[in-house]
């Protein structure tokens, strides 16, 4: 069931990792990252001693938990050495006894989730399974080495609008499958492609597609009560991917297109995880409880809680600022301008200083809504 979807499970664990152990393409990637001189003059030796040290490691691995337990070491000294701080809030509050849906912004394609499992494994809660769209899957180890880190394929390539209703049942099904009956909380994010403008918005459809598996018997509240959704908001006080975010939006804002190069994504991926982010916090909100009428409504609530509790930092100030009122931008964010068109940095100053209109737009909001009888 879910074969063609899920994460692989512990009795595939050793199997698969063996299979990525004799990747070439993957032996390549980590040699190139940490040893671009040797690669570059001797490929087929360094290849040889990432493979070696792959082999040691893997030893010890037989399961699932056994595989994320190293990520979570290395991901922790990725942390400390491309971050001035990482610092999350509102678990304690949460009953983390019952399955979770957590919904975040998203502003990294890989980072956003394991930032989130981090907070889990720092406090002893199981991590989450993880949304991924097949659109990043471009290679069968690429799709190997995410499902044995917990990672589950959203279908986005149907070339049918029958075949994306299908698989959209399918994902929900999967979803609520995976909270009611495997006990796993679930992480996926609150619109398809990050938010490279810096606007966090639900996308809607995203919670028509969960209500699907709801059955015409039960009320929305109730079904609410079972995916025991909770948005998360992530702020990052520098984008690693902020020039090549601005780059695109530039180019879309003049031709009207923008074509992405040969293995962009997962270039885009490494300079997420590696860049530097300066500060970086997690705010985890309240479950999303009640008689709500619509998937509009309920993302309306994600939205609320997303926008509010999102931590600003001098770089979302320093660029609202500047577009505001044509004040200096700090020394930092003019370093990430250098280089970049008039219109690009326009783009970065937009990207960074959109939160801070979100929250203005949202306090007005509810001002208007406590006048209002």
């Amino acid at each position: 069931m879910f074969d063609d979807i899920r994460p692989f499970r512990d009795d595939e664990a050793s199997a698969v990792i063996q299979k990525l152990i004799n990747e070439p393409a993957l032996q390549e990637s980590i040699a190139s990252y940490f040893s671009p001189r040797l690669n570059s003059i001797f490929p087929a030796l360094s290849h040889w001693l990432v493979r070696t040290y792959l082999k040691s490691k893997a030893a010890k691995l037989h399961s699932v938990k056994d595989f994320q337990q190293v990520v979570a070491r290395y991901l922790h000294r990725l942390i400390q050495k491309s971050t001035d701080g990482f610092s999350f809030n509102g678990l304690s509050q949460l009953d983390m006894s019952k399955p979770t849906l957590f919904i975040s912004n998203h502003r990294d394609i890989a980072l956003d989730p394991a930032l989130i499992n981090l907070a889990l494994h720092k406090n002893g809660y199981d991590t989450v399974e993880i949304a991924i769209g097949d659109n990043l899957l471009s290679k069968p180890w690429i799709s190997d080495l995410m499902r044995i880190n917990k990672s589950f394929i959203v279908k986005r390539s149907a070339q049918s609008k029958r075949a994306m209703l299908t698989a959209s049942k399918n994902l929900s099904s999967y979803i609520h499958h995976t909270l009611s009956e495997n006990h796993q909380n679930v992480w996926i994010a609150q619109r398809e492609g990050r938010a490279k403008d810096g606007l966090d918005k639900t996308n809607a459809a995203l919670i028509s597609m969960l209500l699907l598996n709801k059955g015409k018997e039960k009320t929305i509240e109730t079904y609410l009560n079972e995916l025991n959704i909770v948005p998360v908001s992530i702020s990052y006080e520098f984008d690693p991917c902020d020039k090549d975010k601005a780059i695109e939006l530039a180019t879309i804002e003049e031709t009207g297109e923008y074509q992405k190069a040969e293995g962009e994504d997962m270039r885009s991926i490494t300079q997420g995880l590696i860049g530097h982010k300066g500060r970086v916090h997690i705010e985890f909100g309240q479950s999303i409880v009640g008689d709500y009428k619509n998937s509009k409504s309920i993302a309306k609530e994600i939205d609320r809680q997303i926008i509010s509790t999102y931590k600003l930092y001098d770089s979302n100030l320093s660029a609202k600022n500047k577009l505001a009122n044509g004040d200096a931008v700090i020394p930092s964010l003019n370093e990430r301008m250098q280089g970049l068109t008039e219109s690009q940095q326009r783009w970065i100053l937009t990207m960074y200083a959109n939160p801070v209109t979100a929250k203005e737009q949202l306090k007005q909001l509810e001002q208007i809504e406590q006048i209002e009888p």
